[in-house]
């Protein structure tokens, strides 16, 4: 059967900049540039001898007939994706593909995960922490660990754990002259910075210090490298329950004061519901329970 097809590799390009109302951004998700995307979009309106978007000096917008062609393509390309994934799936059943953040990954998965390769030989993993939200539609992620709030619609979500939010620091920042002992302390020491929704300033209000910028000292985008920071002895850190349980354990890292903010935002174990028939799911599932000992937590 011979199908009127518009040219394929146009679509992407259209769906991603309908999505975002933004060339560039569209360009940003696919790897392209702001040009490539206008021309694709240039070439599909002129192969359909329509207009899709309306431009404008600094945004665009859909015509009203791009709108309801672009939720049409955005639906072939979910099937497709879809398609493709159980495809892969079937291909490739042994590598178990996990996303989370840079900073789950660093601080607690990856110095674990050889006790799930010991109990798992025939599993492989990959970890992607580009901090991009996994769809699991065409991304070929199987399961997330997410921070947030827990409601992720169509998904199962299961909570890990909760997180307070307090200072850390090296040992020998508890000595010397400026030796931390109360929160005030904090004023001659340098502060550093992740990239986690809970900063300085919320910290110190919630303890009622004034006086200190809150946005000064080191910025990190990887949680990773600011706990390393701090357990070199460059300043003071956020540290997080699970994040830096192992660096406290160890003695590396020390807690100042007592005083903690807990986070409105929790850990959580995310993955398609039909997923969890698949075994490489279901061990990790299982895994990941046992190891934060939550299983009765709730």
């Amino acid at each position: 059967m011979s199908r009127k097809l518009p040219p394929l590799s146009t679509l992407p390009c259209f769906e991603a900049a309908a999505r975002h109302l933004s060339f560039s951004r569209a360009a940003e998700e696919l790897h392209l540039t702001p040009g490539a995307i206008s021309r694709a979009v240039k070439h599909l309106e002129d192969h359909l001898d329509v207009r899709l978007f309306e431009r404008a000096a600094r945004a665009v917008r859909l015509t009203e007939v791009g709108e309801p062609y672009a939720r049409a393509v955005r639906e072939t390309l979910d099937q497709l994706a879809a398609a493709t994934a159980a495809v892969t799936t079937r291909r490739s059943g042994a590598t178990l593909n996990v996303s989370t953040s840079d900073g789950f990954a660093g601080r607690w998965l990856v110095p674990r995960l050889y006790r799930f390769h010991r109990a798992h030989g025939g599993i492989d993993v990959r970890v992607s922490t580009t901090g991009k939200l996994a769809t699991f539609l065409g991304d070929g992620i199987d399961v997330a660990i997410r921070y947030g709030g827990g409601a992720y619609p169509g998904l199962t979500s299961e909570w890990l754990a909760d997180e307070e939010v307090f200072p850390v620091c090296s040992p020998r920042l508890l000595k010397g002259a400026h030796a931390l002992r109360k929160p005030a302390d904090l004023r001659h020491h340098t502060l550093i910075r992740d990239n986690y929704p809970i900063g300085w300033a919320e910290w110190f209000s919630s303890v009622g210090v004034k006086g200190v910028n809150p946005r000064g000292g080191l910025t990190f985008d990887s949680y990773t490298f600011a706990v390393q920071a701090a357990v070199q002895g460059e300043g003071v850190a956020l540290g997080r329950t699970m994040l830096v349980a192992d660096d406290l354990a160890a003695g590396r890292l020390m807690r100042p004061f007592e005083q903690a903010l807990k986070a409105t935002s929790s850990f959580y174990l995310v993955y398609p519901p039909q997923t969890i028939r698949q075994r490489k799911v279901k061990a990790f599932r299982d895994w990941i329970f046992a190891e934060m000992d939550t299983r009765l937590a709730r």
